[in-house]
């Protein structure tokens, strides 16, 4: 028999045992809130959200400005309030497991809902169970071990069991795209049958993978054509706006919900599911919807290639591109965030769904040359990069240049579409002898077979042991706070090629680097006659309180005084 469909929560007295934490409403901290939030004012997130994950936007510390910070969490003071109001618990089965299946389940479980998460690959099923997370995620271990401990959440290689159980069915399975940029909705379409060969009562049916305009109505389609027993039921478009490294604090404190919804009865469903998060409600059609995550994405991208070809206009006139994006982001019709030059877009998102959001304007005939030009810049800014290599270098073959970052970005262990792979790949083309190291790619990497030909080092310092240059692909905090004085000691020629506008430039020149940075003018060492780079090691060190510490754009005046 079907367990029932909803469940009242337990009174507050017992909210202890069951979410493992303490409830104290004064109390307001990183462990019980999801958007570190301080207890003299708001939320970070809700104070200024874009800030988070987006490197140098805050215009202060790289290493604090550009992630969030992973937190422990636990029930915010928010779903706390309305917890202890007796709301209903609402019966969820999530279809597919992955990256967005999984975040969005146990986000969904820490709230109170019980969720069933269903994949059909059955040794995923095993290891999640045994509490093995198959992605890295900042706090995505914690929450899943959490819930899984309180029953809330559970997994499953069975669909009808999680359609028998649940009143709302979410579709989070892979989109991924074809050879002409279009959209595979092989597993969309197969799991919208499979829906309807068990689908017995009314059911709300949400779309959260990125899908094309008008998939909500061929998925409904699908589902009528084969359901033998002419069963109610309402398809909704609910896309996802999680940014890898900070999906947690992302789902757990959004900026905005869209659901999409041609019904009455599923849009007041859906508002009960995500009632506890206490965030703005977009309600729109579906067709909307489903446009709302291309569009969404194609403009952030936009935003890359536009301050990267402006870079390269720098990088021309000896501009500073930092100080030209300050100066455009300082405008509140722009913004700061995505105005930060390096090497492009990756991921498992932009490329794809730019690549999606052409194919679509083009079988509807509206051709979409704009974010071509956006492909097209991408793709130019890796390759001058490498050019800026090779012209600096002279010749690259037999050259031993270190890499550091091999994943998209930070805090993630994504290393798909990796403009930092691609650059590793570039190198070895060439004929160059590539170390790498990447606090969480290098397993992928090897797994995946991604660099033949590379070397992949046990830490950072390792990799660039005799390196004629070190090239910074992928911008994450390890870098940041590394003893660059040891870095430069290890290095045959110390030549740093900067993707990330990670380092102060000044500072790099002081250590006695040759940096080049992205859309900056490159700087050359400034070691006089008798004066080493360990004697400045040493004042830096006296400066920061600590050896090795961090040394990004936060010490740069206080290293001037030296």
């Amino acid at each position: 028999m079907p367990r029932s469909l909803h469940r009242e929560l337990p009174p507050s007295d017992l909210l202890h045992t069951e979410f493992g934490c303490r409830i104290d409403p004064s109390r307001r901290g990183p462990n019980n809130d999801y958007g570190n939030r301080d207890k003299n004012g708001p939320s970070r997130q809700s104070k200024g959200r874009r800030k988070i994950c987006s490197r140098k936007a805050a215009r202060g510390s790289t290493l604090n400005s550009q992630r969030c910070k992973p937190e422990t969490f636990a029930p915010g003071i928010a779903i706390l309030a309305l917890l202890e109001q007796h709301l209903i618990s609402m019966k969820i089965a999530i279809i597919g497991s992955g990256y967005v299946g999984l975040v969005t389940g146990a986000c969904f479980a820490e709230v109170g809902h019980e969720v069933i998460c269903i994949d059909n690959d059955e040794r995923k099923v095993k290891a999640l169970r045994r509490g093995r997370i198959p992605i890295y995620e900042p706090g995505l271990d914690q929450l899943v071990q959490r819930n899984v401990s309180a029953h809330r959440l559970s997994f499953t290689g069975s669909i009808e069991e999680g359609v028998d159980n649940s009143q709302v069915i979410f579709i989070a399975v892979p989109t991924p795209p074809q050879v002409d940029g279009s959209v595979d909705l092989t597993y969309i379409e197969r799991v919208a049958r499979e829906i309807a060969s068990v689908l017995k009562e009314y059911r709300v049916i949400v779309d959260k993978s990125t899908v094309p305009v008008k998939t909500g109505e061929k998925v409904a389609h699908t589902i009528r054509r084969y359901n033998k027993v002419n069963v109610e039921f309402d398809v909704v478009s609910n896309p996802e706006f999680l940014r890898e490294g900070c999906a947690v604090a992302d789902l757990m404190e959004p900026d905005r919900i869209v659901i999409g919804s041609n019904s009455e009865r599923a849009l007041a469903i859906m508002k009960k599911v995500y009632e506890p998060f206490m965030a703005p409600i977009m309600v729109t059609d579906i067709n909307s919807a489903e446009l709302i995550k291309h569009a969404a994405n194609s403009f952030l991208a936009l935003k890359i290639s536009y301050i990267n070809a402006v870079s390269g206009i720098c990088e021309a006139s000896g501009a500073d591109i930092e100080k030209v994006a300050d100066g455009i982001g300082a405008d509140k019709r722009i913004g700061r965030s995505f105005l930060n030059a390096g090497l492009g877009y990756g991921g498992s998102c932009f490329p794809k769904d730019i690549a999606a959001f052409i194919s679509i304007s083009e079988q509807i005939g509206e051709p979409f040359p704009l974010l071509k030009e956006v492909q097209r810049i991408n793709q130019h800014q890796r390759d001058r990069f490498v050019k800026r290599l090779r012209d600096t270098l002279w010749v690259l073959k037999e050259k031993r240049i270190a890499v550091w970052g091999l994943t998209f970005k930070p805090d993630t262990d994504d290393v798909r579409s990796s403009v930092a792979v691609d650059i590793v790949n570039d190198l070895i083309r060439e004929g160059a002898h590539v170390t790498a190291y990447d606090p969480k790619g290098n397993e992928r990497v090897k797994e995946l077979n991604l660099c033949p030909g590379v070397h992949l080092a046990a830490s950072a310092l390792e990799a660039v042991r005799d390196a004629e240059t070190l090239v910074l692909a992928t911008e994450w905090p390890d870098f940041a706070a590394i003893d660059l004085a040891e870095v430069h000691r290890r290095m045959q020629t110390p030549i740093v090629f900067d993707g990330r506008n990670l380092f102060d430039p000044d500072m790099m020149r002081d250590l006695g680097f040759q940096y080049y940075p992205v859309g900056r003018p490159p700087t050359k060492a400034n070691i006089v006659a008798g004066f080493q780079t360990s004697s400045l090691a040493s004042k830096l060190e006296a400066v920061q309180g600590r050896p090795g510490g961090n040394t990004t754009t936060g010490s740069a005046k206080e290293v001037a005084k030296i």
